[in-house]
């Protein structure tokens, strides 16, 4: 079996060098071959990927080695194909990797001990997951609106100026995000389905609302969790609609939210949705995102991919 570590030089974790020299003493003992690819630029991880999917197929696993954003390109080469994906978590948020692995304290050790790579004795269970399939692009974890992409948007300048604060700067920018207002518009059409199975539809042109979370996986935004109850291979898709509040409303809700606690949030309603469109109501690009990737559109169609990727798990 071929192993492909596609590294992302620039994600969170400060010990790669250690990581992977340990892990390439194990491969010197062992069969299997370990090839290494370092990603110079946004959508290197995607190509990599797909390219060794089409020349090995399910005889090479692609290793995700960084954070949410090398999960999400990685996703977009693997879709649809045989070749199952593996994550090391070795970014800052790693949210996706959080639900996998059932834990909001990530040890990657843990995770690479537990696959085997530093024994030699690598291990572990692929299994199909969903996606989100939106616009033709694919999502592995949360598609969100609203509160999220400004606090998002302001952060990732903040920790541009300022790398050293990693992940706080996120934190930091939720102080400005709070004194702006926190009522957006969009038009939504949700195809959804109740807990007895049967299916019925939300419309509004527009609806106000706060934050609009559509979600394969449950955490987001470093730990944040509107769907604490998700299934990744259930073939629907849990939504998080929370109405208009402002800074005073908020505050007692963040940590709520946090913690997954959304049934003490009156604001908020939730359900599941294996499809429809969301459109911008002024004509300006969507307030969005997909796995913390701002895009541009004004209109997006979505629906649930049902098993479109192979996922390796930590072996049971």
């Amino acid at each position: 079996m071929k192993y492909i570590f596609i590294i992302n030089p620039i994600a969170g974790n400060d010990n790669k060098t250690r990581i992977f020299s340990r892990i390439k003493s194990t491969f010197r003992l062992i069969n299997d071959e370990m090839i290494l690819e370092e990603t110079k630029s946004k959508g290197d991880a995607e190509n990599i990927a797909r390219s060794y999917s089409k020349q090995y197929g399910d005889g090479c696993v692609i290793v995700s080695c960084g954070g949410d954003g090398t999960v999400h390109e990685i996703a977009n080469g693997l879709a649809g194909s045989d070749t199952p994906m593996m994550v090391l978590p070795l970014g800052t948020g790693n949210d996706f990797a959080k639900k996998i692995y059932a834990t909001k304290k990530i040890n990657v050790e843990n995770v690479i001990k537990a696959f085997g790579f530093y024994n030699g004795k690598i291990r572990y269970d692929v299994k199909p997951i969903d996606l989100i399939d939106y616009n033709g692009e694919k999502c592995i974890n949360v598609m969100s609106y609203g509160l999220d992409t400004k606090v998002e948007q302001i952060g990732r300048k903040i920790a541009g100026r300022i790398p050293a604060l990693g992940h706080q700067a996120y934190n930091i920018a939720i102080l400005p995000v709070l004194c702006q207002s926190m009522k957006y518009q969009i038009n939504i059409d949700l195809d959804c389905i109740d807990e007895n199975n049967k299916p019925y539809k939300i419309t509004a042109n527009p609806i106000d609302y706060t934050l609009f979370a559509i979600c394969n996986a449950s955490y987001y935004g470093g730990g944040f969790c509107p769907a604490p109850n998700a299934k990744l291979d259930d073939g629907l898709l849990d939504f998080a609609l929370v109405e208009p509040v402002n800074a005073v409303k908020a505050l007692p809700l963040i940590p709520k939210y946090s913690k997954g606690d959304i049934d003490a949030i009156k604001q908020l309603r939730k359900g599941y949705v294996i499809g429809g469109t969301v459109t911008s109501a002024d004509g300006l690009p969507l307030l969005g995102n997909c796995d913390g990737e701002d895009f541009n559109y004004t209109r997006v169609t979505f629906r649930v991919d049902k098993k479109a990727l192979k996922l390796c798990f930590i072996k049971e």
